[in-house]
């Protein structure tokens, strides 16, 4: 495998586990030195021993994502360590449970949270980071979702709301010369799907993608390695669908 991001920084959050982790190991195959987020430490720690075995080096933060004053002091933190930030992938969120269920059923309180995380704190990050991103000309990365196109639950209605953040973002950062695109994935076979979604809606969904392929975190990790690389200088301001073109997009046939 090549190695495009020798020498190179990349911050992924969400990275515990899931595609998360999946592309902390490819991004360090690719021998990028990782600074991985997460709420879930044990996670963390793991995710750190997969991406040391793939021959590279990290570190581990624990970053509550609802909190702006907590981002902004990690933000500050890595500025003073890591003058140079190549990539943010900002993959962490809230995408289980009650977030999938009726817009009307949630409260302002739940919603409020859900898209500070989901939402608002990719922009707060990439602000907090800025100086770094913009020392390095470097990518941010938006983690949204198939859920964007047919927002018909508060998840999807979060992600749809950081596709238009996207677009904001290109906006601000391109004065810096900071690429922001976003990944929308469609179902994807890893353990949170597996467990987070019912047999009955996950055969549904893939039963809709004009591809019969089964998608897996590889997938998104190799999409975003590219939309972070060189090869990719030219693409911003963009959602990249990985759906094997789902219907849930619009399409009618």
């Amino acid at each position: 495998m090549s190695k495009r991001f020798s020498g190179r920084v990349v911050l992924i959050t969400g990275a515990a586990g899931g595609l998360g982790r999946v592309s902390a190991v490819r991004f360090a195959r690719e021998g990028a030195h990782l600074v991985l987020t997460d709420v879930n430490a044990p996670g963390l720690e793991q995710t750190a021993e997969r991406v040391r075995e793939a021959g590279s080096t990290c570190s581990t933060h624990g970053l509550d994502l609802a909190s702006e004053t907590e981002i902004k002091a990690f933000g500050a933190r890595i500025c003073s360590q890591q003058p140079r930030l190549d990539v943010l992938f900002n993959n962490a969120g809230v995408a289980y449970g009650e977030i999938n269920g009726p817009i009307e059923s949630l409260s302002q309180e739940k919603w409020l949270r859900y898209l500070s995380i989901n939402s608002l704190a990719p922009l707060f990050l990439a602000q907090a980071l800025r100086p770094a991103l913009a020392n390095a000309k470097g990518v941010v990365i938006n983690q949204s979702s198939m859920a964007s196109y047919v927002p018909g639950v508060p998840y999807g209605v979060t992600k749809a709301t950081l596709n238009a953040m996207t677009f904001a973002m290109a906006n601000a950062l391109g004065a810096d010369g900071i690429r922001v695109n976003a990944i929308a994935p469609g179902i994807m076979e890893t353990p949170a799907n597996k467990e987070g979604i019912s047999a009955e809606t996950y055969a549904r969904v893939q039963g809709m993608q004009m591809l019969k392929l089964h998608g897996t975190a590889e997938d998104i990790a190799a999409l975003a390695v590219f939309l972070a690389s060189d090869e990719a200088r030219f693409i911003n301001c963009e959602i990249v669908s990985c759906d094997a073109g789902n219907r849930l997009r619009g399409w009618r046939g």
